[in-house]
């Protein structure tokens, strides 16, 4: 796969990112370049290897489970600046 001057522009306006011409050529290079490695990724053999989130192994501590009933709803809202009925009073953010 390949990017043209064309593409990029259309890349560059849907990402609503101001391009100037001179910036194009440079651009379709970078992009060439990136796409390149990624297909160069495509041709690593990957079966059978687990997928991970970190190189180290971890193992997540686990609490108990344990219900409890919420907490005091007024010691949560004590430090608010306005509060109502024990929720939060913020102002409007939605016209």
């Amino acid at each position: 796969m390949s990017v043209d001057k064309q593409t990029v522009r259309r890349i560059a306006k849907l990402a609503r990112i101001a391009l100037p011409d001179e910036r194009v050529d440079p651009m379709v290079a970078e992009l060439n370049g990136i796409l390149g490695w990624i297909e160069q990724l495509q041709e690593v053999d990957v079966e059978g290897v687990e997928p991970m989130t970190s190189v180290v192994a971890q193992k997540l501590r686990l609490r108990d489970d344990v219900i409890t009933a919420g907490g005091d709803a007024t010691a949560i809202v004590a430090n608010a600046p306005q509060t109502e009925d024990n929720f939060f009073v913020v102002p409007k953010v939605v016209e």
